[in-house]
């Protein structure tokens, strides 16, 4: 009997060390939240507790489809520490989704899919200026049909309404259009909502929500270059009001995309998010030959970046993830 019970701890000894992936690889994101949903203002995990994802926005599929590689979407998982990545699907531009679909939805499903397997969060952008009722409704409505079941898809439903005239009602009513439709296929998994002004009005929605569906949340952008402590409080008022915020676009500089870094104001939106448990994706994962790009040049590779590949933003993003 001895020597049986000593074969036994043996055996399973050898057993545990024939599989270290499963004994010594730390849970995904995925794997220790698990399906995602709103509580009050509060984004929570399958367990109800708050959860605050962080990472990177790609930049526009139709201008920098290269960084949209199960490679890029890895190497920002194992060396930038993301739990999110958010897929920029452009819609109104030459080549965007209204005039090619058919690549838009390659580079979508290749981010999607390389998220789910290293199993971190992704939203899905429909990164419009404008209203497109029909064509978001087809959109979403393919999207929650290939993606339903999965809990890493979250849906983010309009960029930023750009025009200046548009107003809230206006961006509601689209909103609710298009909630409806993703609905009608997905019942539970997180919605972003944009609001005018670029993504600023969130206290006009707070006076106004969407009503009649849950798991939603309100989209926040900002630019610490130009928007300051007004912004913050208008976030605050929202975020008091009961209004669930999502920072899906975020960065440093002007809003403009470019100029000077202000690290100072951005190290007060990180600590703002943090102290609120905030998710934030920020801007972006691309080699335009602006401050908000955060790869060098297109000679630099779409993975695997060294310093030396990486601008200053890039820098600062990585060493806030990490």
């Amino acid at each position: 009997m001895k020597n049986s019970a000593f074969l036994f701890c043996a055996l399973a000894a050898m057993l545990a060390c024939s599989n270290p992936k499963k004994a010594n690889t730390p849970q995904t994101a995925v794997e220790k939240h698990g399906r995602l949903s709103v509580s009050g203002a509060s984004l929570v995990d399958r367990q109800g507790k708050p959860v605050a994802l962080r990472g990177v926005s790609l930049g526009w599929h139709s201008w920098w489809p290269r960084f949209y590689s199960k490679e890029t979407v890895s190497w920002l998982v194992s060396d930038w520490n993301v739990t999110l990545i958010r897929a920029a699907i452009g819609v109104e531009p030459d080549g965007a989704y209204l005039s090619n679909p058919t690549h838009a939805l390659r580079c979508l499903t290749t981010v999607v899919d390389a998220a789910v397997e290293r199993g971190i969060y992704v939203i899905v952008d429909w990164h419009a200026h404008y209203i497109h009722t029909e064509e978001a409704r087809a959109f979403f409505e393919l999207v929650a049909t290939k993606y339903k079941g999965v809990p890493n898809v979250i849906y983010e439903i309009f960029n930023e309404p750009w025009d200046d005239d548009m107003p809230w009602s206006e961006v509601k009513a689209y909103s609710e259009a298009v909630i409806q439709a993703i609905r009608a296929v997905d019942g539970s998994n997180v919605i972003l909502v944009g609001s005018p002004h670029w993504d600023q009005d969130v206290h006009v929605a707070a006076d106004d929500p969407i009503a009649g569906y849950g798991n939603l949340m309100y989209t926040l952008h900002f630019y610490a270059g130009s928007h300051k402590q007004w912004l913050r409080d208008r976030a605050d008022y929202a975020l008091q009001k009961g209004l669930p915020l999502f920072v899906s676009e975020c960065a440093g500089m002007e809003s403009s995309g470019d100029a000077a870094i202000d690290p100072d104001e951005w190290s007060r939106y990180v600590q703002w998010m943090q102290q609120r448990n905030l998710s934030w994706a920020a801007w972006s994962v691309s080699d335009k030959d602006e401050t908000c790009s955060m790869v060098q040049s297109p000679a630099s590779p779409a993975g695997g970046w060294k310093d030396e590949d990486l601008k200053e933003w890039g820098k600062i993003v990585r060493q806030a993830l990490r």
